[in-house]
């Protein structure tokens, strides 16, 4: 679970520095902007941006059950992110309809993105009825989604 804070909190460390380093340097009023981007920055690698993830086993016993389809993703991802934005913007909450697996908080979810890559981690990993994709189009995995009801 650390591990998903590490680069967050190193962002934020270092738009600490760099701004007490203009402050010290006598300029206070553009010690702001490298803070205020490091802090989006952090914001946007933690995990804070993605839902609350679930475990891999239930994630793949509720998708049997409604269809939806499970994405494998860890923070820092820039492909993840890509995709969980993408995703965010074109279906809003109903992004919060997949079933979202963090392979750093779930060993399981590692194991079950490397049985599909051949040993490698690679994510975003989306298992769709079983079968996994490695890092989606996502507006083909919009079109996975079973209809809201």
């Amino acid at each position: 679970m650390t591990r998903a804070w590490k680069l967050p909190i190193l962002l934020l460390l270092c738009g600490s520095v760099v701004a007490a380093g203009l402050i010290a340097g006598g300029d206070v009023g553009s010690a702001v902007a490298p803070l205020l981007v490091f802090l989006v920055l952090a914001g946007v690698n933690s995990p804070l941006i993605f839902p609350r993830p679930v475990g891999a086993l239930e994630a793949q016993r509720r998708s049997a059950v409604d269809g939806r389809p499970v994405v494998f993703w860890r923070s820092g991802c820039k492909y993840c992110l890509r995709l969980r934005i993408r995703l965010r913007i074109r279906l809003g909450r109903d992004a919060r309809r997949l079933h979202w697996v963090d392979i750093w908080r779930d060993p399981a979810g590692a194991a079950a993105v490397r049985a599909a890559n051949d040993g490698d981690e690679t994510v975003p990993t989306v298992f769709v009825a079983g079968r996994a994709h490695v890092d989606p189009d996502p507006a083909w995995v919009r079109e996975q989604l079973p209809p809201s009801v």
